[in-house]
């Protein structure tokens, strides 16, 4: 039986949400250079795929955070699969904003949490850590307890598991990228010889650069 993080891996490369290209590099917003992009937002246009995380993501909740007081998406990517966990398993909701509004109650977190409260924070992708470490800082300030982090996606960078052991937040993740690579090579994604350069460009992300760099995402 295949284990829960290559079915996911499958499935985001099936409908594109995941998208390898070694040979035809993207750029990040960041300016990185990656053989590999990531649009977990596309998920929720396919209702199959859409439950199978779901109820993954209810699953992981349930066995490794017990069951919270609430939960929290971080914007913009996760707002949705945030409020379906939280519909399934009966909590209140909220998401953290990436910045506060310019306008009204200048509202950084959406929704009413409560100090004191146990919160797992629901994430689409997990990269470096920078924008989900920012949520669980508000959520902190708020007054409320982070017990983790579950996440569709992560690259699994060094630098983003440091971030959170040093910010002391369990992380979680459906699939990664060791199980993706595995996957695209099984199903002829990609092929062997793609396998140094993807692995490569994980050891070193910022400054990793590709031999050709053609597409600007």
């Amino acid at each position: 039986m295949k284990e829960v993080d290559r079915l996911l891996a499958e499935r985001l490369l099936k409908i594109s949400a995941i998208k390898l290209q070694p040979n035809l590099p993207f750029v990040w917003a960041s300016g990185w250079n990656s053989p590999i992009y990531t649009d977990n937002r596309k998920t929720l246009s396919y209702p199959d795929v859409r439950a199978f995380i779901k109820v993954e993501l209810c699953r992981a909740i349930i066995e490794q955070f017990e069951m919270p007081d609430a939960v929290a998406g971080v914007a913009t990517g996760a707002i949705a699969q945030g409020a379906l966990v939280a519909e399934t398993l009966g909590l209140p909701y909220a998401y953290v904003r990436s910045a506060p509004k310019d306008h009204g109650l200048e509202n950084l977190i959406e929704g009413n949490l409560q100090p004191g409260q146990k919160v797992v924070v629901v994430e689409d992708l997990i990269s470096t850590g920078g924008s989900s470490l920012k949520a669980i800082e508000a959520i902190r300030a708020a007054g409320c307890e982070v017990v983790g982090i579950v996440a569709i996606f992560t690259y699994g960078f060094p630098v983003a598991d440091e971030r959170f052991k040093e910010a002391n937040v369990k992380q979680v993740a459906l699939s990664n990228y060791n199980a993706l690579l595995d996957v695209a090579l099984d199903t002829d994604y990609i092929k062997a010889s793609d396998l140094d350069t993807l692995k490569e460009w994980r050891k070193d992300p910022a400054n990793w650069t590709p031999a050709r760099m053609d597409k600007t995402i």
